[in-house]
Order: structure tokens, then C-alpha cells, then sequence
């Protein structure tokens, strides 16, 4: 089966969208199915059996593209247009695969070209608007609302990454099928546990007699991370000398931004920004760390993080909003209250608490074994498209 997928983001960036476009693409080869997959002139290319990879023009004074709703994804997503055309135009494809704003043209596209189409839902579009407070206005949500609803009516199939978007596609089309693939990490990336391995990230950032607290994801405003670093006197106040908070990921005026703030807050030495770093990499923080945390204060998609910390085999602690809640529970992770006091106490107690700790990580493993494994996200990914090839494509066949 021939797949056009439409991925309207830099490809490949370590950032949320687009880790789960690569774990969808990696699934889908897997699977023998083959990709054409259509981004942006930005980010890194990955090499994959079946998969080949096409670019929007290359335009010098766009060097990146900013998480969320922007006017320069609206202007990348018109040579996303023109190149999809150009494509189908020239190539006979059974499957148009789109993501986020891709789905609006896709259903157009695969009417005029009589293709199927998956829409592959990461958030809602409208929901956006306002969580990253661009273009949130009345005009603009209701267009992003109308376009939206018209896409889950118009495609023939729909993966959901999380229980919220499922009930909000179910609202709108209960009739529809759609399937949600919540966004299990490839456990295809393997780390060498050696003891230098280790020690040598251990060295590179002091760690040797400290207790690291990882917070890893982007530093975008609903992610918290100004409440974290808010809470940390009052963690360190506690337990003086013996923490380090290691944060990875954003850019560097996020950076900037929290470094000024623990600076006015006296805690810069208990913290460490190490910036963006590969995925390969991550599995080694993870391994070192203390405790994870997930400060997010907005929003109702589940973090990405949160599948490889359940995995992880450390204690989490979390903010008690829904956004972690559809899938974490008192069983598996300390939930706390979005507050600065809550969560330096969160973190607190699972520092003095090695009892719930190891309970909480025990819980959160078999958790993750049970329902967010990777044979089961090959499982889903594979329903979509047998579903389409049994019910739209035999007679083709």
C-alpha cells in the first residue's frame, strides 16, 4: 500500500508532534507498508526502509518553525499544498496520511485524487488558539472549529493520541472509526548500561553524590516549568545540598527566561539546563534520575513524557490535572495539586520516602507492560490500515 503522508512541522526536531510522526512512520515500515512523506524544507532527515522523504522549497529567511499556531506555518503550509498536488498529480497513492492542520487540505485533496484518508489527530486545532494564545480570537476559533469538525466528518478513518481527543471525536461523530494510539515510545533505541556509559554523564554534569529531579519535554508556557523552578527553594531548603535539577530541552531564550528566575529565586546552582539533546540520548537521564516530574499546568493532551517515564522505573510526580490523569493514577505516580508548595512537597516526600517510591514505580512498570506496550501501538497502527484495505481498497485489489 502506497502512503502520502502530509506532516505540516520541521522534520525531524526532538519535539512532541514530531516524535509522534516518527513513531507513526517507523510503525507503518515496519509493517511493510511504503511512505512518501511530504514536511517542511526544516529539520533532519532519518533513514528508513520504505520510507522516503520530500521537502516544501527551501525559503533562506525561515531557520525555524515555533510550536503551535504561527503565521510562517500558515505560509510553509501553501508550498505544502503545491507540493502535495505536484505528488499526486505525478504518483497513484492508496492512503493520504495527514497530521494536525494537514487533515483541513488532505480531505480536498483526497476527493479530487479519490484516495482514502487517515487523519492523525495530535490536539485540537481550536484548543491550540488559545492554549498558545495566537490568533485567539472569535473569527479564528470558530473558522479552526468549522474546519475541523468538516475533517473528522470527511476522512475515512482517525487515530487519536489520547482518551480526551477520543471523546471529543466521539462528540462530534460516534458513527466514525477511529482508533486511539496513545503515544508509546519506540523501543527500538537500546542504551548501553555499562557503568562508564554512565559515569561518564555522571562527571559531565557533577551528579556523582546528587539526586537528580528530570524534567525532560519543551519549555513552552503549559509545561509548568516556571512552577517548577519556583518550588525548588523550598525542595532545597529541605534537603540542602544533596538535589540537582536537571532539565532537558528548550531553546535558548526559554533557557534564559528560567535561568533569570533562579537567579532571583537563589537556586541556580541546584539547577541544570542541558538544552535540546538527541533522542538516542534521553534513556541515559532517565536511567540516572532520582525522580521525573511533570509540572504542566495547561492543556488536556497527555505528555509525551509521560509513556517513557512510566517505563522508566522511576518515581513520578505530576500535576493532579486531567492532562495527566487519563493516564496516570495515585497508583503509579504522586499527583499533586498545580500549586508551587504542592509540588515541592510532591517532591519532598518521595525524596524521604524510598517505600512509595519503589511502589510507584513497581506499579507504573506493570502499567506500562499492560496498556501502552509498543506491540500493542503496532497493533492499533495496524487496524487503521487493514481496516481501510478490507473495507475501501479489495475491490482494487
Amino acid at each position: 500500500m502506497q502512503i502520502l503522508m502530509i506532516a505540516p512541522q520541521p522534520f525531524f526536531r526532538p519535539r512532541g508532534t514530531p516524535f509522534s510522526i516518527l513513531w507513526r512512520i517507523k510503525a507503518l515500515a515496519s509493517l511493510g507498508y511504503q511512505i512518501d512523506l511530504l514536511t517542511y524544507h526544516l529539520g533532519q532527515n532519518i533513514e528508513l526502509d520504505g520510507v522516503r522523504i520530500f521537502r516544501t522549497p527551501k525559503i533562506p529567511f525561515i531557520k525555524d518553525v515555533q510550536i503551535g499556531p504561527s503565521w510562517t506555518k500558515i505560509f510553509l503550509d501553501l508550498f505544502i499544498l503545491m507540493k502535495a498536488i505536484f505528488m499526486l498529480l505525478k504518483k497513484r497513492y492508496d492512503v493520504i496520511h495527514s497530521h494536525e492542520e494537514a487533515g483541513f487540505i488532505s480531505i480536498i485533496l483526497a476527493a479530487i485524487f479519490k484516495t482514502k484518508h487517515v487523519y492523525d489527530m495530535h490536539s485540537s486545532l481550536p484548543q491550540q488558539l488559545k492554549n498558545f494564545e495566537r490568533f485567539n480570537c472569535r473569527i479564528f476559533y470558530k473558522l479552526f472549529k468549522m474546519l475541523e469538525k468538516m475533517t473528522i466528518n470527511k476522512s475515512d478513518a482517525i487515530i487519536t493520541i489520547c482518551p480526551d481527543l477520543q471523546d471529543y471525536v466521539s462528540a462530534i461523530n460516534n458513527k466514525k472509526f477511529h482508533i486511539l494510539i496513545e503515544n508509546t515510545p519506540d523501543n527500538g533505541i537500546r542504551i548501553d548500561d555499562s557503568a562508564i556509559a554512565l559515569s561518564r554523564l555522571r562527571e559531565k554534569f557533577f551528579l556523582n553524590d546528587k539526586l537528580m529531579i528530570l524534567y525532560t519535554g519543551t519549555f513552552e508556557p503549559y509545561q509548568g516549568l516556571e512552577l517548577l523552578v519556583d518550588a525548588i527553594p523550598l525542595v532545597v531548603k529541605e534537603c540542602p545540598g544533596k538535589v540537582v535539577f536537571v532539565l532537558v530541552g528548550g531553546t535558548s531564550s526559554q533557557i534564559s527566561s528560567l535561568r533569570e528566575r533562579a537567579i532571583r529565586n537563589r537556586v541556580e546552582k541546584y539547577i541544570l539546563f542541558t538544552g535540546t539533546i538527541p533522542p538516542e540520548e534521553i534513556p541515559y537521564y532517565l536511567k540516572l534520575a532520582h525522580i521525573l516530574v511533570s509540572p504542566r499546568i495547561e492543556g488536556t493532551n497527555t505528555p509525551l513524557k509521560i509513556y517513557s517515564y512510566l517505563q522508566s522505573g522511576k518515581p513520578i510526580v505530576a500535576t493532579n490535572l486531567y492532562t495527566h490523569t487519563q493516564v496516570l493514577n495515585r497508583d503509579v505516580a504522586l499527583l499533586v495539586e498545580p500549586t508551587i508548595d504542592a509540588f515541592a512537597q510532591g517532591i519532598i516526600r518521595l525524596l524521604r520516602d524510598s517505600a512509595l517510591s519503589n511502589k510507584l514505580t513497581r506499579n507504573a512498570a506493570q502499567l506500562s507492560q499492560e496498556k501502552y506496550s509498543y506491540a500493542e501501538y503496532l497493533k492499533r497502527t495496524e487496524q487503521i490500515y487493514s481496516y481501510l484495505q478490507t473495507k475501501y481498497l479489495s475491490s482494487k485489489l
